[in-house]
């Protein structure tokens, strides 16, 4: 097929040695590459059992058929290992321009193995690798980390790195690249961390073959034309995901208070129109038709962003309500390398540990000036960031408090309130990382929408067929922000390979790797008894606005992920059946 180089990477750091091998043509032609692909590999490699921070753990770095080409909305890379956090599969996905470069370095995926004896960092020039120490890096923020390696290998280099929250094997780390770009869930960054990995460096020059690149570019961008860049769309370049703010205000869904309730009283003091008037700059991904990125400068610094997600878990959910407050906690988390949702989460969870009484941890809802230090402590696992490094869920399991600890299988909640929107209850509880809103995002129909977010009719059908949507769409590594079709995706991708997708072949696909995933999870011991939410979403009623009194109750739950299960084709205890195995290929 066209459209891949045909060559993995596997580097060997214990030995500090490295090979190259054809990449498996069948596995691609099943699940294409990012996402898919790189579990596939993942699946059939890792023994089961494998500790996340063991040496036998593995990294993934996928690309996928378009990666390299012009074509819009596909600069992403896919990061793929065993998540520490959870101890799920764990697949993250990172913007920027790293994904082209590792492509025109002549792969299409690199995975590392074993761990480094002291910490280091990899230099892939084509067909190049040296092994470096991190000899002046270590310790140092991913900031300053990669202005010296650019300063080293000069700008058209591309860096991935992590702060010392990867350092120091905290849950919640990322891995950065162009300062402000995270692969950033279940603690992606702490697995480079353990391999004692601060950096990869890659700079390439091969070209990338495509089947009919003319025609190609020619029908995307009559597509774009038709469903994304139309006036209705322009969100993404205009505002951004900060509209979403007002949005889940009135809507009712806005985590406040760790998700005590869904409307916050300052939302407009950190909404899109706040931003607009902090703006200093545009960036987009390599090859990107949209250009998403804002930059937002205060008297408190400057960051690109913040994303929705961080307006709502590190400011509304944490009571604060102060914009550069919020765009220091992000580039400090940024500059340590901590995922914004579950630095921000944990926050408002120990937040109201404090506030009931049963455990002082310094912070309160609304206040500044010990909320910004969270941060730092975590990444360096010092004071109260040595336990708020653990997560929501550990801390409950030391403290109290499962009830309102908002997480599904180890991780935090993004930032929309479930009950507010049922389908993304069950969203988040079905998710193969955890509570996640990238797997399936039922909101936009539901409370933003025309659906009515109360009930549990069809909820089931529409959570399935937007996983599955999804789960091909980052396979083929398009930005979430292209929402295009399954026909869309087949009638590119095979102008890019020279293959003959169809759109139920695209279906297909999105259903075989929801489905290796889940075999994943099950294999290291996972059951339905997971699928669940916290306590406090059907115990609980929301406080005001349009969710006021709002709950999921739990008999509503239970219909909708069996109705779930039967759908998927498993067992009601959540087992893949095996007549779904042997119609997916598995």
């Amino acid at each position: 097929m066209m459209g891949y180089q045909n060559k993995v990477l596997r580097i060997n750091l214990t030995e500090k040695k490295w090979s190259t091998e054809p990449l498996n043509m069948d596995w691609a032609k099943k699940y294409i590459g990012g996402k898919g692909l790189g579990i596939k590999y993942l699946y059939e490699e890792l023994a089961p059992g494998t500790d996340p921070f063991s040496p036998d753990n593995k990294l993934i770095l996928m690309t996928a058929p378009f990666t390299g080409t012009t074509i819009p909305c596909s600069g992403k890379l896919a990061i793929i290992s065993r998540s520490p956090a959870t101890g799920t599969i764990l697949d993250c996905s990172i913007g920027g321009h790293i994904a082209n470069e590792i492509k025109y370095a002549g792969y299409d995926a690199v995975i590392l193995e074993g761990s480094l004896e002291t910490p280091g960092y990899l230099h892939i020039k084509d067909d190049a690798i040296e092994f470096l120490t991190a000899d002046g890096l270590w310790g140092k923020g991913s900031h300053e980390s990669e202005t010296l390696l650019m300063e080293k290998y000069g700008k058209d280099a591309k860096v991935l790195s992590i702060g010392p929250a990867g350092e120091n094997l905290s849950t919640m780390a990322c891995i950065n690249s162009e300062y402000y770009r995270q692969a950033g869930r279940g603690g992606i960054g702490a697995v480079m961390g353990s391999k004692k990995m601060k950096a990869i460096v890659v700079e390439g020059r091969v070209g990338v073959k495509v089947h009919n690149i003319k025609e190609a570019l020619q029908r995307i961008n009559e597509i774009m034309k038709e469903d994304t860049l139309t006036d209705d769309n322009l969100w993404a370049y205009t505002d951004g995901t900060p509209m979403l703010v007002e949005m889940s205000n009135n809507t009712g869904i806005l985590p406040t208070h760790n998700f005590q309730d869904g409307t916050f009283v300052g939302y407009s003091k950190i909404d899109s129109e706040s931003m607009k008037k902090a703006h200093a700059g545009k960036k987009a991904c390599g090859g990107c038709a949209l250009g998403c990125g804002n930059f937002t400068r205060t008297n408190r610094g400057v960051v690109e962003g913040p994303e929705y997600e961080t307006l709502a878990l590190c400011g509304s959910s944490c009571g604060i309500d102060e914009l550069a407050a919020v765009v220091k906690f992000n580039d400090l988390c940024d500059d340590m390398g901590l995922d914004t949702i579950s630095a921000g989460n944990t926050t408002a969870f120990a937040m109201e540990l404090t506030e009931k009484g049963i455990k002082d941890f310094g912070l309160q809802f609304g206040e500044v000036e010990s909320y910004l230090k969270v941060p730092e402590l975590i990444a360096h696992n010092e004071g109260i960031g040595q336990e708020l490094g653990l997560g929501t869920r550990e801390l409950a399991k030391r403290y109290g408090g499962e009830d309102f600890a908002m997480q599904v299988k180890g991780l935090e909640f993004p930032g929309y309130e479930p009950r507010g929107s049922w389908g993304m209850g069950l969203a988040y509880a079905t998710a193969d990382r955890g509570a996640c809103h990238m797997r399936a995002w039922p909101v936009a129909m539901e409370a933003y929408g025309d659906l009515d977010p109360f009930t549990v009719e069809g909820k089931a059908q529409l959570v399935m067929d937007m996983q599955n949507s999804n789960a091909v769409k980052f396979s083929l590594i398009l930005c979430d922000f292209w929402a295009t079709s399954e026909a869309y995706m087949a009638e590119v991708l095979n102008l890019v390979t020279g293959e003959d997708y169809t759109e139920e072949d695209m279906y297909m696909i999105g259903e075989r790797v929801v489905n290796i995933a889940r075999a994943f999870n099950i294999r290291e011991g996972f059951t339905g008894a997971q699928d669940t939410l916290p306590n406090r979403i059907f115990n609980d009623a929301l406080k005001s606005g349009a969710t006021l009194g709002k709950k999921i109750p739990r008999e509503d739950f239970d219909k909708m992920l069996a109705e779930y299960y039967q759908l998927r084709g498993w067992t009601p205890e959540g087992v893949i059946g095996k007549e779904k195995e042997a119609s997916l290929g598995l």
